[in-house]
């Protein structure tokens, strides 16, 4: 425990807070030091507050059992018991804005999985593969805002992350694409606890998420856009058409993507194939403790990926690809997948957080 960097996860209590607590358990640089939620949890011991609602595979943690969870909106509760947090707290968007820019201005950093400030121009959006040269942002953040030690940083929505990952590979060997289609298979797990009624979900699936369209549309560009003459440009070439629906599975969101190139295109089925495996970004060469080993893993069999069998892959942060055909409306067709509570969720922030200590921002 000596030298760790101190954690505190707000919301801690739910889906993603729990995630949180069993991927940090034994993580070499940090240490859960605080868990906060909402009032109605505040006070009670974490083993009490989660005893109706603790639904990961794991127990709770030993050493986090007796924590007394404290209230979320209250900074002053964190001062001094965290150096920065992992915020998975829930209320409206400006609860969230507000709660979240008071810790920043407290001087405790915050790594978000919310969507409240993923479209704000000096907050970075960041996938550690693909855009790790945003995180620069947060110094015109801390000067646009008068920050200290604190700023604000997020994560993408995990339903495109399942094929985002794949598509930079190939954008990295010159190959840009001018027109996505993707429709999106998303878990249950991606609506949180208690999430979808189960007579809804069972036998069936729901053709619309509220709001996943949209971000799944709009937020792959900014992540590959681009910070010019001080301010952030989203990437302009590309078009995205998705569509987003919720089925019954546990955890792991599938993509069903066709894609057209803009001028150059590979030679082959194959060339893309080596391109994805032989893929390697920041943190891959940093060898940051939650970076898969192989980010992008491509499965030759007909009927993969699939969620039970693929999610998994590399401690649920890979993203598994397979199906590679071409395509005879656009170029080529694959589908994507990745476990959405790991690397689309609290694992994904995580490893974003080291790439940041490595980068002297924690």
């Amino acid at each position: 425990m000596v030298n760790k960097i101190k954690v505190g996860i707000l919301g801690a209590t739910g889906a993603v807070g729990q995630n949180y607590t069993l991927l940090l358990e034994s993580h070499p640089w940090f240490e859960v030091t605080y868990l906060a939620a909402s009032a109605n949890s505040a006070g009670k011991t974490y083993k009490e507050a989660t005893k109706e609602k603790w639904f990961m595979d794991k127990d709770i943690p030993k050493r986090l059992e007796g924590f007394i969870v404290g209230d979320a909106s209250k900074i002053t509760d964190a001062l001094g018991k965290c150096d920065f947090v992992f915020s998975s707290y829930e209320g409206s968007k400006e609860d969230i804005q507000k709660t979240e820019i008071a810790y920043a201005t407290a001087g405790i950093p915050v790594i978000s999985n919310n969507s409240a400030y993923r479209w704000t121009s000096d907050v970075p959006m960041i996938i550690p593969e693909i855009n790790h040269e945003h995180i620069k942002i947060i110094d015109i953040q801390r000067k646009n805002r008068g920050f200290g030690k604190g700023f604000i940083i997020t994560k993408p929505n995990c339903s495109i992350q399942s094929y985002m990952t794949p598509v930079y590979a190939l954008m990295e060997k010159g190959y840009f694409p001018k027109s996505i289609i993707v429709s999106t298979e998303q878990a249950s797990s991606g609506a949180g606890y208690p999430g979808v009624p189960s007579m809804d979900l069972i036998d069936n699936t729901i053709p619309y998420i509220v709001g996943e369209a949209e971000k799944t549309e709009r937020e792959p560009l900014k992540i590959f856009g681009e910070f010019k003459n001080g301010k952030f440009q989203d990437y302009d070439k590309l078009k995205i058409s998705a569509t987003c629906t919720r089925v019954p599975v546990t955890n792991g969101h599938t993509a069903i993507v066709n894609l057209g190139f803009l001028d150059n295109k590979p030679s082959s089925l194959d060339e893309i194939i080596g391109i994805w495996n032989s893929f390697r970004s920041e943190p891959q060469r940093l060898k940051l403790p939650s970076a898969p080993v192989h980010p992008i893993i491509y499965r030759y069999e007909e009927n993969r990926p699939q969620p039970r069998k693929d999610r998994d892959a590399e401690k649920g942060m890979a993203v598994s690809v397979g199906r590679l055909r071409k395509c005879d409306v656009l170029d080529i067709k694959f589908v994507g997948l990745s476990h959405n509570t790991i690397r689309g969720a609290a694992g994904g922030a995580i490893l974003t957080a080291e790439l940041l200590k490595v980068q002297g921002y924690l």
